[in-house]
Parts: C-alpha cells; sequence; structure tokens
C-alpha cells in the first residue's frame, strides 16, 4: 500500500461517553482493516446543546446534521451514528458505509432498590423523553392493573440514572445497547422483553457513514463495507422502512423490531423474518400493534417491501390517527 496508510482516517463523533465508547469500537475495527490510524473528531450537535425536550426536537436528524456537515465539506472521513437517530431519507452525498453487528436492541429498566417493572408501586414515576417509550409503558402497566407517571428527562447515562439513585424518579428507561457499550449493562434491573415493548426502529445498531463522491472514498467504503453485517442490515432497512412510509419522525411513538421468528414451541426458525410493529397514543391507551413473517429478506428491496407491507396495514387500522404527524 502506499505512504498514506499512515495518515489517520478522521472519524466524527458526538462528545457524549456512549458516543465516543460506540465509535472507539468502530474505530478499532477500521485501523484492523484498513491498517491505518483512526482519530476520533468531536463535533457538537444540535441535540446535544439543545434544552428542548428530545419530544419536540426530534425527528429532524438533531444528533446527526453537523456529523453529517463535516463529511459533506470532507472534514472527517467517516462518521458514527446510532441508526436510530438517522433520519430515514438517506442523502445522495453521503453512503451509508456499514451496518455492524447489531447489538442487544431492547430496551433496559433502571430502577430503585432492584426492581423490575411489575415490582414497582402504583403510581410510579419512570423518566424517559421518549413518547414511543412512554406510549408503551402506560399500556404495560395498564395490563398489570396499575398506572404509572412518565416524566420527560434529558441527559446522558450518567445523569439519568442519577435521578433514580438521587430518589427523584422510581426507575428510568434507556436503550441496553448503550449500557452494555458503556460496560453498565448490570445497572440494568430489568431487560424489558419486546413482547411488552418495542425498540425504536434500528435500535441497538451502529451506521458508519463516508462520502459518496471524493477521490479515494470508493477505496474507504470498501474497506468500510467489511464491517457491514447482512442480517442486521436487512433487518434494521425492513424497521426503517416501515417508519418512513408511517411518515413519522424519530420522536413518533412509533416501535419496531425485525428479528428470526420463533414459533410457539420456541424453535427460531433461521430462514424466516419477524416484523412487529406499533403505534400508539402517548398515554397508552390505544395502541395499533402487528406484526407480519416473511421469508428473510435477500435483498434491500425485500426488506424494503417487507416494511412497506406492515406500514399499509398498521395504516389501514389508524396508525396515522395516533402518532400526532402527518402520514400516508
Amino acid at each position: 500500500m502506499s505512504e498514506n496508510t499512515t495518515v489517520p482516517l478522521r472519524l466524527g463523533t458526538r462528545r457524549s461517553k456512549l458516543a465516543m465508547a460506540q465509535s472507539g469500537l468502530v474505530a478499532r475495527a477500521v485501523e484492523e482493516i484498513t491498517g491505518r490510524p483512526v482519530e476520533l473528531v468531536e463535533i457538537t450537535t444540535y441535540g446535544d446543546v439543545s434544552r428542548e425536550h428530545l419530544a419536540q426536537i426530534g425527528g429532524t436528524g438533531v444528533f446527526v446534521t453537523a456529523l453529517r456537515e463535516a463529511l459533506a465539506r470532507g472534514e472527517i472521513d467517516l462518521a458514527v451514528h446510532s441508526l436510530k437517530d438517522l433520519p430515514t431519507k438517506q442523502p445522495a452525498e453521503l453512503l451509508l458505509a456499514a451496518v455492524p453487528p447489531r447489538e442487544d436492541p431492547r430496551d433496559a429498566l433502571v430502577a430503585r432498590d432492584g426492581l423490575t417493572f411489575a415490582g414497582l408501586p402504583d403510581g410510579a414515576r419512570i423518566g424517559t423523553g421518549s413518547p414511543r417509550r412512554a406510549s408503551q409503558l402506560h399500556a404495560w402497566a395498564r395490563s398489570l392493573g396499575k398506572r404509572i407517571e412518565t416524566v420527560p428527562i434529558r441527559g446522558n447515562v450518567d445523569t439519568r440514572i442519577g435521578y433514580v439513585h438521587d430518589g427523584e424518579l422510581d426507575a428510568v428507561v434507556l436503550a441496553a445497547a448503550g449500557l452494555n457499550r458503556m460496560g453498565r449493562g448490570a445497572d440494568a434491573t430489568e431487560l424489558i422483553s419486546t413482547d411488552a415493548v418495542l425498540p425504536a426502529p434500528g435500535q441497538g445498531a451502529l451506521a458508519v457513514e463516508c462520502a459518496a463522491a471524493p477521490v479515494g472514498s470508493a477505496d474507504l467504503a470498501a474497506q468500510l463495507a467489511e464491517l457491514d453485517d447482512p442480517y442486521t442490515r436487512v433487518a434494521v432497512t425492513a424497521e426503517r422502512t416501515l417508519l418512513a412510509e408511517l411518515e413519522a419522525g424519530c420522536s413518533a411513538p412509533v416501535g419496531a423490531l425485525a428479528d428470526l421468528h420463533t414459533d410457539e414451541s420456541g424453535t427460531t426458525t433461521v430462514n424466516e423474518l419477524r416484523l412487529r410493529g406499533v403505534v400508539g397514543t402517548t398515554d397508552g391507551s390505544t395502541l395499533v400493534q402487528l406484526s407480519t413473517t416473511g421469508p428473510v429478506p435477500a435483498s434491500h428491496d425485500d426488506a424494503v417491501a417487507l416494511g412497506r407491507e406492515l406500514a399499509r396495514e398498521m395504516l389501514a387500522k389508524g396508525a396515522a390517527g395516533l402518532m400526532g404527524e402527518r402520514a400516508l
């Protein structure tokens, strides 16, 4: 290879501990496949500095726009995002070069006194900045014959868990993947079953982007593609297509998960993919929750078709009226 192997690749990342941990994992993998050093370039996004609740600012790429602009300007060579933060429309000037193997997609409960959700008292105060989580948590509590209060919160992992340790909240709900990547999986008092709460589309997955056009980008893109996990990519493509077809943003109360189908006996069918979706009112009083199962998509187009099929079924059941956002 040329002397360029000594020139560091510039990897753009948000400044949070979680983002730095995620980007560090990718950086080490990129160093192995390219033979080049990787330096992290910290970039502040609008979502990092805004004090508005996520439900107010979400849905417009607030955590990724600054990184994408730096890529387009050539200030960085690649960027790492939490895939659930990416808008569903991919800019032509940027390439989603890799979707590495997915971490645990579930939500995690961090509760006082080691409690599970079922063990929380009636009227428990649970912190979350996600309308999706609030909607399904309220519905879950109702199924258990109790009520909860969901409290909008912002901040990094330490800040959110601190609300529990300080006694301000009974529990908070976070992504299990984030806790695991920060080495804090043991903080979770319960990993929430996806039968109770479906995650955000793409939750647990990372996205590695690079520029589509500049000189040398084709070689970099080909190298980054070695990090891609085909199964994770088709799964998140189906989930994100569902979100796009509902014309819902990241802040809408939409959950989705594509996983290998498991029958009633608990046997996993490796050649069948199950896509589940849910849309609900924020108070959980009304949910539209459907699923579809088909062959594991062999291509991007097959994954898109699966997502579109389920979205149309959900719209036919009234999903559009539950989101508070424009739908088809």
